[in-house]
């Protein structure tokens, strides 16, 4: 049940997003937006590709500031 809340919750917010996209965009340098484009529930497995790496480089990145 939480995670259909959840897919509801980013249809609506996935739409608002896409259409103030649209608004704001440049038509001659980039097509329509779509609500799939920003609802992380539409997206394709191969989308979705994280590098894996361990809990170190967060350190890395917000103790020591050597992110890059």
């Amino acid at each position: 049940m939480a995670e259909a809340r959840s897919r509801e919750a980013w249809a609506h917010t996935s739409s608002v997003l896409a259409l103030i996209a649209n608004v704001n965009r440049d038509p001659k340098k980039h097509g329509p937006f779509k609500p799939s484009d920003f609802d992380p529930h539409k997206r394709n497995e191969k989308d979705l590709i994280l590098p894996h790496c361990g809990i170190e480089v967060l350190k890395q990145v917000f103790i020591d500031g050597k992110g890059g």
